[in-house]
């Protein structure tokens, strides 16, 4: 028999000895609970997954991000005065482009001729009233006149002129208030003959405000369409037919609040209108009713300073009042794109 020697266990000091085995981890109570669920999952028929669980909303075809944080604007009142600070400080320039304007104005559109018979139209209504608060509105009624005539010509042509005309003014105008915030010297034909550059653009973006202003228009006709026809007899038809003409109003409000501000953008170098658009979009997210008061003081403002001068002038010198309500009316340009561009630098 073969030697052995002292054995322990039952095992001989000579035999191999097994290898150790690793000791594995038990698989914690959360792990075993997941994979339980996994494999119960795994087993579930395929279901589309619920709208409630993912960005999308019914009845919404977009997501809408969160309003950011903007900066508070400034005043109404301030970004008109810094209007006329920039067009003042720059007079020379901008009293040019405003000559230019008016000049090519007065011979191809003729606006003033339309307030040639102010006088016939004054006598007729002094005939009317009687007192002082005849005067009133007489002067008042005068001031109305004029401004529903001073867009109107002799020539048929007259409005294709005045559009041709505001066309490039504005490119003008605004790449002068441009040049000039940014401290450049420029002279007048640099205004015309370098800001020229985006003009189809420009038209491109005009054309997506007449369209989006078409729910304002056909909103209006429908509105005039029922009153007028009486269509609506009722006081509840009338107000649903009102409220109809106020929703599609707001919603071309709503739309062109973007597209006003578009204007500016896409006059910056290398800008297609679709961009600009979009850009216009992001900056008024969030604070279109603020933009809204903003937009609505200009008008305002104008329409007080012009009945402010040209009342006195009706009622004292009705001669010279189409001429300086003609002046002023070719001022209205300038001191419009100042303040909507000052508002629209004040939102970058």
């Amino acid at each position: 028999m073969p030697k052995t020697g002292d054995t322990k266990g039952g095992l001989s000091k000579n035999t191999p000895k097994s290898p150790k085995k690793s000791v594995k981890a038990k698989p914690s109570a959360a792990t075993k609970k997941q994979a339980a669920k996994t494999v119960a999952i795994a087993q579930w028929p395929r279901r589309l997954q619920s709208p409630k669980a993912i960005w999308y909303k019914p009845l919404t075809w977009r997501h809408r991000p969160p309003i950011p944080a903007y900066s508070s604007l400034p005043k109404a009142r301030l970004l008109f005065v810094r209007a006329v600070q920039q067009l003042w400080r720059n007079k020379k320039l901008f009293a040019g482009i405003v000559a230019l304007y008016g000049l090519l104005n007065l011979v191809l559109v003729r606006s003033i001729a339309g307030s040639s018979n102010l006088s016939n139209f004054r006598t007729t209504l002094t005939t009317i009233t009687h007192g002082f608060s005849g005067k009133v509105i007489t002067s008042t009624g005068s001031f109305l006149y004029l401004l529903s005539t001073s867009g109107s010509g002799n020539s048929a042509n007259s409005g294709v002129y005045q559009f041709i005309l505001l066309l490039v003014c504005s490119l003008a105008f605004i790449w002068a208030l441009r040049q000039t915030l940014a401290k450049h010297t420029v002279r007048v034909r640099d205004s015309f003959y370098r800001g020229m550059y985006p003009l189809i653009p420009f038209l491109l973006v005009l054309l997506l405000i007449v369209v989006q202003l078409l729910p304002l228009t056909i909103g209006g006709g429908l509105y005039s369409a029922v009153a007028l026809n009486g269509i609506a007899a009722h006081w509840w038809e009338q107000a649903l037919w009102l409220a109809l003409f106020i929703i599609l109003g707001l919603w071309s409000l709503r739309m062109i609040s973007a597209s006003l501000f578009a204007l500016y953008i896409v006059t910056l170098p290398d800008m297609t209108p679709l961009l600009a658009y979009r850009n216009a979009k992001s900056l008024v997210y969030g604070r279109r009713l603020l933009i809204w008061r903003k937009l609505i003081f200009m008008p305002i403002v104008l329409f007080l300073v012009a009945m402010t001068i040209e009342l006195p002038l009706i009622f004292y010198a009705t001669p010279a009042a189409p001429w300086v309500f003609f002046v002023l009316s070719m001022l209205v340009l300038p001191l419009a794109h100042g303040y909507v561009y000052n508002l629209y630098r004040e939102m970058l």
